[in-house]
């Protein structure tokens, strides 16, 4: 059945990608395993339906009108597909950069290694939470592609958009990768906006753009001219998460402001930090960043290197210069002008976002 909503109506979009998301969700539930421990299934189900800004279902989405496709229940089941994968990114990004916080809860991983400490079981927790947690995004990115395939289009259309979806998956993988690569390589700015690109900025906008697109049966130039806005708006967003994770309010956030400050994740505003830092800075610098017991004077300590540095500023005039090229890109962008509107509002929610 088609749901009729307002087509501009973020919130009524949200809740058709909530509800679909559901339902594929409880199918699974009822063709669960005879035997088989339901515990991963019921991590999963409250993980995905618990929050998140169903970003790039929105820009499938409208990649989808945009081309000239019509509003309909399988172009929303396709969308709420990217959701999925993008569960499985999360989990295992988590598990990457030890991150026990994730939409206001536990991550996956510290979600079962709790577990298991308080039900006194043999082994180590912490390895019962990674390997459990692992297990969660594999299933996570198999019921991606499963939702996908069934959403209803017809195969033709399918199998066009899935060669985007492929490339999408493909470049996450990579991107975490060199994230991996970038946190013990020179950490350098140029290395930092790679991982940016390839981890975070295509797999938000650019490739659900163009796969909604593609569904929709645009051609391969107007799907790539999709990346001139999609790119920059991208790196845009994930150069605004990288502040939130730094300078964020949790209670917003969802995220602890001490991950990414532990981890040394290797985020261009470090990089600029460490590139303009004075001789005591630098040596501060190296005894706090990256240290897992950094505690919160140390980090705010660190806030107060970076903002000093010039760092801090130097990001956010970032963030305005690729935001602003993603709205001149937009203004000739091959989409129809209801498409073109909605596009422009996605754009201020992404980068516009409170600490």
């Amino acid at each position: 059945m088609t749901v009729t909503v307002a087509p501009t109506d973020a919130s009524g979009l949200r809740a058709r990608f909530d509800a679909e998301l559901a339902g594929f969700l409880d199918r699974q539930g009822r063709d669960w395993p005879d035997g088989a421990p339901r515990g991963v299934f019921t991590a999963l189900h409250r993980f995905v339906l618990a929050g998140g800004k169903r970003l790039r279902p929105l820009f499938c989405y409208w990649g989808w009108r945009g081309a000239g496709g019509v509003d309909g229940t399988p172009i929303v089941v396709a969308a709420a597909a990217l959701e999925l994968f993008h569960a499985f990114a999360l989990i295992h990004d988590d598990i990457l950069d030890g991150s026990d916080r994730r939409r206001g809860a536990p991550s996956v991983h510290r979600l079962f290694a709790d577990l298991h400490a308080r039900s006194s079981w043999r082994g180590d927790p912490e390895a019962y939470g990674r390997n459990t947690a692992l297990l969660c995004g594999d299933l996570c990115a198999a019921w991606a592609d499963q939702m996908f395939h069934e959403c209803g289009l017809g195969s033709g259309r399918v199998h066009r958009g899935y060669a985007v979806y492929a490339l999408m998956r493909t470049e996450v993988i990579a991107g975490e990768y060199l994230d991996l690569v970038s946190a013990v390589g020179d950490g350098s700015v140029a290395s930092a906006l790679t991982v940016v690109r390839m981890k975070a900025a295509r797999y938000t906008v650019t490739r659900p753009l163009q796969i909604g697109a593609t569904l929709a049966g645009a051609g391969p130039a107007s799907v790539a001219a999709l990346a001139e806005f999609g790119d920059p708006l991208g790196d845009a967003f994930q150069l605004r998460d990288d502040v939130l994770g730094v300078f964020g309010d949790p209670a917003v956030t969802g995220k602890s402001i001490l991950d990414d400050l532990r981890e040394g994740k290797p985020t261009v505003m470090m990089a600029l930090a460490r590139g303009a830092a004075d001789r005591a800075q630098a040596a501060r610098l190296r005894e706090l960043f990256g240290n897992p017991a950094l505690d919160g004077d140390g980090a705010a300590e660190l806030r107060k290197i970076i903002e000093s540095t010039g760092a801090r500023e130097r990001i956010e005039r970032m963030i305005g210069v690729r935001a602003e090229a993603a709205l001149v890109a937009l203004e000739s962008a091959p989409v129809t002008d209801e498409a073109r509107a909605v596009l422009a509002a996605l754009a201020a929610q992404a980068v516009d976002r409170p600490l």
